[in-house]
């Protein structure tokens, strides 16, 4: 983006629609992590095992993956901004009632439905934030899909701080999954006024309105989540996606067993390298804009995905606390852009933009929910810092897959806005 370009103001209702959208990434961070940081809560109500726990933890995941298939048609019927309101309410209600079923009643099926309903909404709104995100994106002009990535990551951080205080104040754990879901819930329903009805472009909205029942509906989105695979492209950004989402799923559960298991790390020290990964892919968020408009996507991707894989190595073969430290901190700022870069790149084509970015995140979600038991399973045999080789290997597929995600205009590599030319990087 030339800095002539980038001194534009935005206009008023562009950012509007920018900040809602911040707030609604903001409130789908909080809406996960408010459930995690009651977890020994849980667990002590319900008197179940780490096991227990786990499966509980695969409710949200299923629910999460639901949200991903429906999104789509729902966003069809109900429009983004409605779409958006519904998916969060439903996850803020699914908060309230697991807090309700494991702590006040101790009922195992009702925190089930709850969980299951909170990943379904958290899944749903996932994809409509990012397709609307990358589409005010695009109209502003200046990328920010990384920034918006960091709002969930900062929304993750605040609702696990809001966690620690309620459990140090003894607040019951109920009470404050209530109060959050109810929060969530209103916080969404004022945020989304300031977003667009439905975000497609003059060529998609020219189109015929959606015709037939809703089952008609969904069988056409179904078969169009199936086709949209087709598109190589779209293959190799899954790829990019696979990676990047491994690497950071894979570090938020198994960073502070490493470090104190194999590292010899205190379990304080251990919450704390977990500390720098977030705070460095969060910072990595927050600075990945204006990287990404300067020197384009593609390059962005080779250099995060290279730092992760020196970062990875750092941490698997560093026994001074130094290198594994560091090594921590490059493998945050690694993992830092390829999700939401993999979002934005899946938009490029907003003709059937909702049906690209569901198909992508799919991916995502799958390698960030089912990448970390794997790393377990693996753990078993060769231990945690061995396991941690397959995460790299990941990484390097991801940076070889780079090319894919480069600026397209209706499916064609877009020219460089600062270079007048196709980037050289992208253009690889």
């Amino acid at each position: 983006m030339s800095t002539a370009t980038a001194r534009i103001p935005v206009p008023r209702e562009l950012a509007r629609w920018r900040n809602a959208i911040f707030v609604i990434f903001a409130l789908s961070g909080l809406l996960l992590s408010s459930f995690a940081a009651r977890l020994p809560a849980v667990r002590d109500a319900l008197k179940i095992d780490p096991g227990q726990i786990g499966l509980l933890i695969i409710c949200i995941s299923f629910g999460a993956i639901l949200g991903l298939v429906v999104a789509p048609p729902a966003a069809q019927a109900l429009g983004s901004r409605n779409g958006m309101a519904a998916a969060l309410i439903v996850g803020g209600v699914g908060l309230l009632l697991a807090g309700i079923g494991a702590t006040l009643i101790a009922n195992i099926a009702v925190t089930v439905v709850g969980l299951a309903m909170l990943g379904l909404g958290n899944g749903a709104v996932d994809v409509m934030m990012n397709v609307s995100g990358a589409a005010a994106e695009r109209r502003i002009g200046r990328t920010l899909m990384p920034f918006m990535h960091a709002c969930f990551s900062l929304g993750t951080v605040l609702g696990a701080l809001v966690g620690a205080g309620a459990a140090a104040l003894n607040v019951p754990t109920w009470l404050h999954l209530t109060v959050m879901g109810v929060l969530i819930a209103v916080a969404v329903a004022v945020a989304v006024r300031f977003v667009p009805a439905r975000v497609e472009d003059a060529s998609a909205e020219a189109s015929p309105a959606p015709t037939g029942t809703l089952r008609q509906r969904i069988g056409r989105a179904t078969v169009e989540r199936i086709t949209v695979w087709r598109d190589l492209s779209l293959v190799l950004i899954g790829v990019v996606m696979l990676g990047m989402a491994f690497a950071e799923g894979s570090a938020n559960d198994w960073i502070t067993l490493a470090s104190v298991d194999e590292h010899g790390a205190s379990s304080a020290q251990g919450a704390l390298v977990l500390d720098a990964f977030l705070v460095a892919m969060t910072l990595g968020r927050m600075a990945g804009g204006p990287f990404v408009d300067r020197f384009g996507r593609v390059t962005a991707i080779r250099s995060t995905a290279g730092l992760a894989v020196v970062g990875l190595l750092m941490f698997i073969l560093g026994g001074n606390p130094v290198v594994f430290v560091t090594g921590a901190v490059l493998w945050g700022l690694g993992a830092s852009l390829g999700f939401p870069l993999g979002m934005s790149a899946a938009a490029d084509d907003e003709k059937n933009a909702t049906t690209r970015v569901a198909a992508v995140a799919l991916i995502g979600y799958l390698a960030f929910l089912a990448g970390p038991p794997f790393i377990g399973f693996l753990a078993d045999h060769v231990g945690i810092l061995h396991a941690l080789f397959v995460v790299l290997a990941l990484c390097v597929a991801s940076l070889i897959a780079a090319p894919a995600v480069r600026h397209r205009v209706h499916g064609v590599a877009a020219v460089h806005p600062d270079l007048g030319e196709p980037n050289a990087s992208e253009a690889a």
